[in-house]
């Protein structure tokens, strides 16, 4: 086993995702005679391209997977040094090929992948099992759940559109003597783009058919050998989401078999998790003080320090420790890890001059922009009333099959908002959170279908 080498360089950079090639580029655009060292686990490195400001605080981009060469190619004094994975099968496109023969699978999580990926799956059942009262709670409250749960029994009319990205993958055939196997090793979040060009469809001719289980999570798997001789039984697919009324017990015997805490077990062919992003700190604690989150990341200020001298984190693997603004809060989506990692350099390009700076305005405002179940999402503010009084109010509106409006009011003023479908109200909406207007007088009108609220705050 090669011997570890040490890497130098006025800055160095640690990590190929959004958070840390972002800031790499700012940091090469700021000092071109200086070399600036990147280090990533893997040859391909994530990029933000098409890049569109939709607002004040709201972004727009693509995240595009790329050769670490083109990253140098394109700022001649950024050197990447590729160090970690040593074999990624890429090419067998292992998930691919089990969903292909699968006619049951069950999917594990609530996040932004987990709702995806059910909705993306055809032609196969789909048990989803999630510790929550109702689907997407991170994002969702329950009425914007139930906006979209006929999504996934409907037909999927719509054409999904290709993707013409240039897309990327590593390879290795030699693994060598002492290397650690690459399932050992973290990598960056999957993106946007992770379900493009995948065929995501099991042996059956159906479109949708998934059955939810709520507030559980897995106590406990079995392999079909360990099963059968613990002599368990599974139930069968639910004929409909009534609360299993309706399901069985099944002779059918399956590859894996999933135990909740709900006492139901299930059998199936393969099992997803699709838990959450986990902040990759081990790395950097052995013979460092860094100060912990609670969440696990490394904390740091609000010109984004972490606790020992000299280094900066941004992305998944910080935590905000910093006095927050009313109407922001900390995510680890690829919105924040751009700002993070462009905000992380300018302060490092500070410092370095030993001139001060004011906080970023995208920190002023959480504003997310995304897409589920072939939905315009986005998300302003304290969407979810998070962290407020029990004194504010919710407004609603609500189109079946075209649009669910909610905006979060507190003391007459706009504190958050939910806007899935083409509403054209976020610019409106992101505004009035902004200024904290006092919008009492107008009351319902705020969601009138009949008001044009665009024009009346503009």
């Amino acid at each position: 086993m090669a011997a570890p080498v040490p890497v130098r360089g006025r800055f160095v950079v640690v990590g190929g995702g959004i958070a840390g090639v972002t800031c790499a580029e700012r940091l090469a655009t700021e000092f071109p005679s200086e070399d600036i060292v990147l280090v990533t686990a893997s040859p391909v490195i994530k990029a933000v391209t098409n890049f569109r400001q939709v607002s004040k605080t709201l972004e727009e981009f693509d995240v595009e997977e790329q050769p670490s060469t083109m990253l140098e190619k394109r700022y001649p004094n950024i050197k990447v040094i590729e160090s970690g994975v040593k074999e990624l099968k890429s090419q067998e496109h292992v998930f691919q090929n089990h969903l292909a023969k699968a006619k049951r699978i069950a999917v594990v999580g609530n996040g932004g992948i987990a709702l995806e990926l059910v909705y993306e799956i055809e032609g196969c059942e789909v048990i989803w099992a999630i510790k929550d009262k109702a689907i997407g709670n991170t994002f969702f409250d329950a009425g914007a759940a139930e906006f979209l749960i006929p999504k996934l029994t409907a037909e999927k009319l719509e054409t999904a559109i290709a993707c013409k990205r240039t897309k990327y993958t590593t390879d290795g055939n030699e693994k060598e003597e002492g290397s650690v196997a690459a399932a050992d090793k973290l990598g960056s979040a999957l993106g946007p783009d992770w379900h493009e060009g995948l065929h995501l469809k099991g042996t059956k001719e159906f479109s949708h058919k998934v059955h939810i289980e709520t507030l559980c999570e897995i106590k406990k798997i079995y392999l079909q050998q360990e099963f059968k001789q613990l002599q368990k039984t599974s139930l069968s697919f639910p004929k409909d989401n009534s609360d299993n009324q309706n399901a069985h017990l099944e002779e059918e015997l399956w590859p894996v078999y999933m135990e909740l805490t709900n006492g139901k077990i299930y059998g199936c062919d393969f099992i997803v998790s699709a838990t959450g992003v986990v902040p990759n700190v081990k790395p950097f604690l052995d013979g460092n003080n860094f100060a912990l989150g609670e969440d696990g990341g490394l904390k740091v200020d609000k010109h984004m320090h972490s606790s020992v001298a000299d280094i900066y984190a941004a992305g998944d693997i910080c935590t905000a420790s910093w006095e927050p603004s009313p109407v922001w809060q900390q995510m680890r989506l690829w919105t924040q890890a751009r700002q993070m990692g462009w905000y992380a350099a300018k302060c490092m390009v500070a410092d370095s001059l030993g001139e001060s700076i004011d906080m970023d305005f995208s920190f002023e405002l959480f504003a997310h922009v995304t897409k589920f179940f072939n939905y315009k999402v986005v998300l302003l503010g304290k969407y979810n009333a998070q962290g407020l009084d029990l004194d504010c109010e919710l407004m609603l509106r609500c189109t079946k099959g075209q649009e669910y409006i909610k905006v979060v009011m507190q003391n007459g003023r706009m504190m958050g908002a939910v806007l899935i479908g083409e509403t054209d109200l976020e610019e409106t909406f992101e505004n009035l959170i902004l200024n904290q207007m006092d919008l009492s007088a107008y009351g319902e009108d705020l969601l009138n279908p009949n008001v044009d609220i665009e024009d009346y705050f503009d």
